[in-house]
Protein backbone atom coordinates (compact mmCIF):
# COMPACT_ATOMS: atom_id res chain seq x y z
CA UNK A 1 0.00 0.00 0.00
CA UNK A 2 2.50 2.60 0.94
CA UNK A 3 4.53 1.70 -2.49
CA UNK A 4 1.47 2.33 -3.83
CA UNK A 5 1.13 5.90 -2.51
CA UNK A 6 4.78 6.51 -3.54
CA UNK A 7 4.64 5.99 -6.91
CA UNK A 8 1.03 7.88 -7.11
CA UNK A 9 2.81 10.99 -4.93
CA UNK A 10 5.77 10.54 -7.59
CA UNK A 11 3.79 10.51 -10.27
CA UNK A 12 1.65 13.61 -9.15
CA UNK A 13 5.49 15.33 -8.67
CA UNK A 14 6.39 14.29 -12.24
CA UNK A 15 3.30 15.77 -13.64
CA UNK A 16 3.81 19.01 -11.59
CA UNK A 17 7.31 19.08 -12.97
CA UNK A 18 6.31 18.78 -16.68
CA UNK A 19 3.45 21.19 -16.04
CA UNK A 20 5.97 24.13 -14.58
CA UNK A 21 8.42 23.38 -17.16
CA UNK A 22 5.31 24.15 -19.77
CA UNK A 23 4.15 27.42 -18.27
CA UNK A 24 8.26 28.63 -18.05
CA UNK A 25 8.24 27.95 -21.20
CA UNK A 26 4.59 29.93 -22.51
CA UNK A 27 6.03 32.67 -20.32
CA UNK A 28 9.73 32.75 -22.14
CA UNK A 29 7.78 32.29 -25.14
CA UNK A 30 5.44 35.53 -24.25
CA UNK A 31 8.19 37.54 -22.85
CA UNK A 32 10.30 37.24 -26.06
CA UNK A 33 7.52 37.68 -28.17
CA UNK A 34 6.21 40.89 -26.58
CA UNK A 35 10.12 42.08 -26.62
CA UNK A 36 10.54 41.59 -30.41
CA UNK A 37 6.97 43.81 -30.65
CA UNK A 38 8.00 46.93 -28.53
CA UNK A 39 11.57 47.30 -29.30
CA UNK A 40 11.37 47.69 -33.19
CA UNK A 41 8.35 50.47 -32.81
CA UNK A 42 10.94 52.38 -30.41
CA UNK A 43 13.46 52.44 -32.87
CA UNK A 44 11.34 53.35 -35.70
CA UNK A 45 10.13 56.38 -33.77
CA UNK A 46 13.29 57.04 -32.35
CA UNK A 47 15.76 56.91 -36.17
CA UNK A 48 12.84 57.70 -38.17
CA UNK A 49 13.74 55.70 -40.95
CA UNK A 50 9.88 55.15 -42.23
CA UNK A 51 7.78 57.98 -43.65
CA UNK A 52 5.87 60.22 -40.81
CA UNK A 53 2.33 58.56 -42.13
CA UNK A 54 3.22 55.26 -41.90
CA UNK A 55 5.68 54.78 -38.29
CA UNK A 56 2.19 55.54 -36.46
CA UNK A 57 0.27 52.61 -38.67
CA UNK A 58 3.43 50.15 -37.56
CA UNK A 59 3.18 51.21 -34.38
CA UNK A 60 -0.53 50.80 -34.12
CA UNK A 61 -0.41 47.00 -35.33
CA UNK A 62 2.69 46.30 -33.51
CA UNK A 63 0.22 47.20 -30.09
CA UNK A 64 -2.10 45.24 -31.25
CA UNK A 65 -0.35 41.93 -32.26
CA UNK A 66 0.89 42.59 -28.36
CA UNK A 67 -2.28 42.59 -26.65
CA UNK A 68 -3.35 39.45 -28.00
CA UNK A 69 0.24 38.12 -27.02
CA UNK A 70 -0.42 39.28 -23.76
CA UNK A 71 -3.88 37.57 -23.66
CA UNK A 72 -2.73 34.19 -24.98
CA UNK A 73 0.92 33.51 -22.87
CA UNK A 74 -0.12 35.84 -20.00
CA UNK A 75 -3.58 35.98 -19.41
CA UNK A 76 -4.20 32.34 -21.36
CA UNK A 77 -7.91 33.61 -23.06
CA UNK A 78 -8.12 31.58 -25.56
CA UNK A 79 -10.75 30.85 -27.83
CA UNK A 80 -11.35 27.36 -26.02
CA UNK A 81 -14.77 26.91 -25.13
CA UNK A 82 -13.64 26.83 -21.14
CA UNK A 83 -12.05 30.86 -21.88
CA UNK A 84 -14.60 32.36 -24.15
CA UNK A 85 -16.55 33.68 -21.20
CA UNK A 86 -13.29 35.80 -19.59
CA UNK A 87 -12.90 36.92 -23.62
CA UNK A 88 -15.80 37.78 -23.91
CA UNK A 89 -15.87 39.79 -20.35
CA UNK A 90 -12.31 41.28 -21.58
CA UNK A 91 -14.39 42.07 -24.87
CA UNK A 92 -17.61 44.02 -22.97
CA UNK A 93 -14.76 45.76 -20.63
CA UNK A 94 -12.78 47.15 -23.87
CA UNK A 95 -16.24 48.69 -25.64
CA UNK A 96 -17.10 50.42 -22.05
CA UNK A 97 -13.78 51.85 -21.64
CA UNK A 98 -13.59 52.96 -25.09
CA UNK A 99 -17.58 54.25 -24.94
CA UNK A 100 -16.75 56.34 -22.00
CA UNK A 101 -13.54 57.45 -23.64
CA UNK A 102 -15.42 58.19 -27.23
CA UNK A 103 -18.19 60.24 -25.62
CA UNK A 104 -15.38 62.12 -23.11
CA UNK A 105 -13.91 63.35 -26.32
CA UNK A 106 -16.66 64.05 -28.00
CA UNK A 107 -17.98 66.56 -25.34
CA UNK A 108 -15.08 68.09 -24.58
CA UNK A 109 -14.38 68.79 -28.33
CA UNK A 110 -18.06 70.02 -28.59
CA UNK A 111 -17.78 72.24 -25.46
CA UNK A 112 -14.40 73.68 -26.77
CA UNK A 113 -15.77 74.19 -30.64
CA UNK A 114 -18.86 76.11 -28.62
CA UNK A 115 -16.46 78.19 -26.49
CA UNK A 116 -14.49 79.42 -29.97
Amino acid sequence: MSDDFLSREEAAAAAANGERGRDTRAYLTGFALAVLLTVPPFVLAWTGVLPRGTTPWVIAVAALVQIVVHLRYFLHVDLSRQKREDLQLILFTVLLLALMGGGTIWILSDLAYRMH
